[in-house]
């Protein structure tokens, strides 16, 4: 899976065309969420809270960009 980023232990990826709605994968230690691109929403799976906030602030910044992919 095509990794878009990495920061404190979050590895941000995301496949090109994958199923709807537009989301990417976010993973965390053992966990791994599915994320709505334009709601922030957990789509699937488990992610820590303090994991899942930081993920929220970087998809807020770039969630334009993510759209357009």
């Amino acid at each position: 899976m095509p990794r878009i980023s990495e920061f404190f232990g979050v590895v941000v990826a995301m496949y090109f065309n994958d199923h709807f709605p537009p989301h990417f994968h976010a993973k965390y230690a053992e966990d791994e969420a599915l994320i709505d691109i334009q709601t922030g929403s957990v789509v699937e799976g488990p992610l820590s809270s303090r994991a899942l906030g930081l993920v929220e602030e970087w998809r807020k910044l770039r969630q334009a960009e993510l759209m357009s992919v």
